[in-house]
């Protein structure tokens, strides 16, 4: 591959180049990828550790490993053979639970596969935080990345599980050098009905973080998304408050929700989404076949820069 650095000369995805720029000033991460067994998972992999974004650590069948790497050079990345796929996730758990890696990276397997491995009760990476995924999204014009959540993982949240999924993208806010996170905890509407679920529970969350049950950031909801991101629209319905119109962290009402929310942007709006995994041990980087490059080393900077924010404050990672 390569030496060339990232091609600076164009202008779109400047929120995802500067989130790799940053995340290059920090230490790599080891990183366990699992079960990387066709040509996109290595050639991540790859990438990633040319930028030193990570340190790979390939899990998974040697020969299939070794095959998919044609014409790639992995010679200094470390493998540990596995057998098929339940058992590369396995593996790849083992080695963050025996301190051996910091993150973990899904390969050519089945995000089912990995996630049951992490949350296996005795043997994976569970912490008193529920699991949940946030994309970041580089929108083209729009000032700020934004962090959705929970477009993947949570089907149909409670508002026990909500306290988790905002405080989780609050962190990862954090962690992404963010210093004044406006969240929006969206629904239909702008106010509290008491027939719509999502209005209540947003309801709820703001006074949680209120009382000091969510912290590290200014709550505010339900609010619906244009006047989550749209001053005028804010201004219109006469709604005044620091995260109306400016939120930066999207909070949706269920996966469904989250996931069309996420799509339309990307599929109308010519974003970009990086994803990640948030509430285990360590990060876990989710990425597509169908992801840009750019896009799958934005997920390894974010999860590098989570790492390192835990390498600071190793007793965020079990609250």
């Amino acid at each position: 591959m390569s030496d060339a650095p990232i091609d600076h000369s164009r202008q779109d995805h400047v929120k995802f180049r500067r989130l790799v720029e940053r995340a290059q000033r920090l230490p790599p991460a080891p990183t366990a990828i699992v079960h990387p067994c066709d040509k996109v998972a290595i050639e991540s992999a790859v990438e990633a550790s040319r930028l030193k974004l990570i340190v790979p650590i390939l899990v998974g069948p040697e020969a299939r490993i070794r095959e998919a790497a044609a014409g790639f050079d992995i010679g200094e990345f470390e493998i540990v053979d596995a057998a098929h796929s339940n058992d590369s996730a396995a593996k790849a758990v083992a080695l963050v639970r025996a301190g051996r890696a910091e993150a973990l990276m899904k390969g050519s397997l089945h995000t089912d596969e990995l996630m049951a491995a992490v949350v296996a009760r005795e043997t994976g990476l569970r912490t008193a935080r529920r699991i949940s995924h946030c994309f970041i999204m580089d929108v083209p014009d729009h000032e700020d990345a934004l962090i959705i959540t929970d477009a993947a993982v949570n089907i149909a949240p409670t508002l026990e599980d909500k306290v988790h999924i905002v405080q989780n993208a609050i962190d990862l806010a954090h962690a992404l050098g963010v210093t004044d996170v406006r969240v929006a905890i969206l629904s239909a509407m702008e106010t509290v009905n008491p027939k719509v679920l999502s209005t209540l529970e947003a309801a709820a969350l703001c006074k949680m973080a209120d009382r000091g049950q969510i912290v590290g950031a200014v709550l505010d909801g339900p609010l619906a998304l244009d006047n989550a991101i749209s001053p005028e629209a804010a201004a219109i319905k006469k709604i005044v408050s620091p995260v109306a119109g400016r939120a930066n962290v999207l909070v949706v009402p269920d996966l469904e929700a989250g996931n069309m929310l996420a799509k339309s942007l990307s599929f109308l709006a010519g974003a970009d989404a990086a994803g990640i995994v948030l509430g285990a041990r360590v990060p876990i980087i989710l990425t597509s076949r169908a992801d840009a490059l750019l896009t799958r080393l934005a997920s390894c900077a974010i999860a590098l820069l989570v790492a390192a924010a835990r390498r600071e404050s190793p007793t965020a990672a079990i609250q």
